[in-house]
């Protein structure tokens, strides 16, 4: 069982360098604080495991048909270029603002959507819970599954926990990427708004092309 575990992790690892979870991870992180990124790439890590041990569960007792499944991933490719066209829009359309201030000697930064007076956050760790759900209706038919019901074994817990774990170790990494760029390049409003439209063409393109194939 212990190497079963290990080869789950290590999937986790592997599954969680597809573009579209990278994509999505620094859609929901750019522009962010260090606490909130975090938050973010935890709260996407266990929203995606967490629907893979659903649907792992409802696989075991019922018979899916191939069809059906294949459209989890039409639904996580759909999220991904939704995402991506709403920040392009708000590039265009200057929703995106920048304010600065000096607090206990540290310099920080807040960037919100929306009205430049309004100053609300966006897009917190609830948001990037729930786009972990729906695209982990998108990777049902990946070698988690297909571990568990291969070898007659149940899908338990340590198995979503094992594939959690190795999911989390490449988004801390790629989130540790997003907070360097959050606090040493995203310091004016016109590195903001390069920063917002190279992630969303970035999403459009790889969600189109996840669509496509």
């Amino acid at each position: 069982m212990e190497i079963g575990l290990m080869i789950i992790f290590w999937y986790g690892i592997l599954h969680a360098f597809g573009p579209d979870h990278l994509t999505a991870i620094a859609d929901f992180s750019i522009g962010k604080e260090a606490k909130k990124t975090f938050m973010i790439v935890s709260a996407f890590a266990v929203g995606h495991g967490l629907m893979l041990f659903m649907f792992a569960k409802l696989l075991q007792y019922f018979s899916i048909p191939e069809g059906v499944m294949a459209y989890g991933d039409v639904i996580a490719s759909s999220v991904i270029v939704f995402i991506g066209l709403y920040l392009l829009y708000m590039v265009y359309r200057n929703k995106i603002h920048l304010h600065s201030h000096v607090h206990n000697q540290k310099k920080h930064v807040h960037i919100w959507f929306g009205n430049e007076h309004e100053h609300k956050s966006s897009g917190g760790s609830g948001s990037a819970f729930s786009v972990g759900v729906l695209m982990g209706i998108g990777g049902v038919r990946g070698m988690l599954v297909t571990l568990g019901m291969m070898q007659g074994q149940s899908v338990d817990v340590s198995m979503i926990l094992a594939f959690i774990l190795g999911v989390m170790v490449v988004f801390l990494s790629f989130g540790w990427v997003i907070m360097w760029i959050n606090k040493d390049i995203l310091t004016n409003i016109k590195n903001v708004r390069r920063a917002f439209a190279t992630v969303g063409v970035i999403s459009v393109l790889v969600g189109g092309n996840m669509l496509l194939a």
